[in-house]
């Protein structure tokens, strides 16, 4: 999903010494609220607000494309899938090729042919056309969240570095909830195509305001990639006594948080509830309390541990699923809450878990974290249709039980094995 201010502060840190540091003295830093300043933050805000955007538009609209192309629950939950799997591998590599050609280049070209992606998959009346559209989506967006943040740590001075990397995540975060909300208001009206393309024109604006509005890099140097040594490092990561948990806890957040939202809709919309696709679309509205849960429980994890926080983290997702298995709304609406407070605290702890403990290798870890992060809402999610498909709403909460306990036990071995009650880890 979309990455949070934990996350900023981790991708900071995991950045190379020649990527923080000015190369030559006479290209300043871009200074807060000063013009650069105000035209880079906007940029950015955008281009993660469309990002996100299009990447989740087709959330609310799958019970849409199940009725006009007649296909399953699990066929139609590929529309996102196919995004976000393609997303996760390309993310591996298009910081490679940004550190080759130059920050800015790559996350323009990615934003607009994103944009022209999202238009032309409203304008499809294919099945597998709109599969391959959304799955090059995939490719291409990943020039931006994987660009973004080392472009600002690059490029701002170091006093208004954390406001503006907080706005482009706020971006990513509005981006993400707006983007469901939009297409399914819009699509309640005038239909799924409507929904998508709504979302496109704002994706294309966005590019534009990219493209002429963030400034110039002044402090990018090229290097040369060395992909061969890649191999080596990513196997080191998985020798170590966390990260591969942590890796995993990823994975399961993400992927039991999707599978979630796929499917509430199609339960939302079909009898004994039968509600509008505009308030089935305002569900996405509960993404705020997130913004609350990742920084109130990235407080707590100081004070109390990350492995226990992080099991708390799990049981809130679990109370959650419980809840959303109830008949009735009121017990629906409290559980899809908790589930989502859960998952955005879960993912604060365990993002910035990984920074601290990766070290040396804080670049390699992050990525491989935000693999396996979107690896488990292309699986998951598309998995989970084939228990909605069989089973129905209750198959898919059992499903979603089954992996949050999982993760639980993901979080108590870190917890009781690995960690002191300082939250720092006893053995690497």
């Amino acid at each position: 999903m979309e990455p949070d201010r934990t996350d900023a502060m981790a991708c900071r840190d995991s950045l190379p010494p020649s990527a923080v540091q000015a190369p030559a003295n006479d290209h300043p830093y871009i200074q807060q609220y000063s013009a650069d300043f105000r035209r880079a933050v906007l940029a950015l805000f955008m281009a993660g607000f469309a990002t996100f955007g299009v990447l989740y538009c087709v959330q609310p609209l799958l019970p849409g494309f199940s009725s006009h192309f007649g296909i399953s629950a699990g066929n139609s939950a590929l529309a996102l899938s196919a995004s976000t799997g393609v997303l996760a591998m390309a993310m591996l590599v298009a910081g490679i090729v940004s550190d080759r050609i130059g920050r800015r280049p790559v996350m323009v070209a990615s934003l607009l042919a994103s944009a022209l992606l999202t238009l032309g998959t409203a304008l499809t009346d294919d099945w597998n056309t709109l599969l391959l559209l959304r799955t090059l989506l995939g490719l291409s967006l990943s020039g931006v969240p994987a660009v973004a943040m080392t472009w600002l740590v690059e490029e701002m001075d170091s006093r208004a570095l954390g406001l503006a990397m907080g706005l482009y995540i706020g971006g990513n975060a509005v981006g993400g909830m707006s983007g469901r909300l939009i297409a399914g208001v819009v699509a309640d009206h005038w239909g799924w195509r409507a929904g998508i393309a709504a979302v496109g024109v704002i994706a294309l604006l966005a590019s534009v305001a990219l493209w002429t509005q963030l400034p110039a890099s002044r402090h990018f140097r090229a290097k040369r990639a060395e992909p061969a040594q890649l191999p080596a490092r990513f196997a080191g990561l998985f020798r170590d006594a966390a990260l591969p948990w942590l890796f995993a806890c990823g994975f399961l957040l993400l992927g039991v948080f999707v599978t979630l939202y796929n499917y509430l809709g199609y339960h939302l919309l079909a009898p004994p509830y039968g509600l509008s696709q505009t308030v089935v679309g305002l569900i996405f509205t509960v993404y705020l309390v997130g913004s609350v849960s990742s920084a109130w429980m990235g407080q707590l994890a100081n004070r109390l541990g990350r492995g226990l926080v992080l099991a708390l983290s799990f049981g809130l997702v679990l109370a959650g699923i419980v809840l959303l298995a109830m008949p009735w709304l009121p017990a629906m609406a409290m559980g899809i809450a908790l589930a989502t407070f859960g998952f955005f605290g879960g993912h604060s702890v365990a993002s910035s878990w990984v920074g601290v403990r990766a070290g040396a290798l804080r670049a390699e870890a992050s990525a491989l974290y935000l693999f396996s992060y979107y690896l488990g809402s292309s699986v998951l999610g598309a998995l989970g249709g084939v228990f909605y498909t069989h089973w129905g709403w209750a198959g898919v909460c059992v499903f979603c039980l089954v992996l949050t306990l999982a993760g639980v036990g993901a979080a108590w071995r870190l917890w009781r094995r690995l960690e002191d009650t300082t939250g720092l880890l006893l053995v690497r």
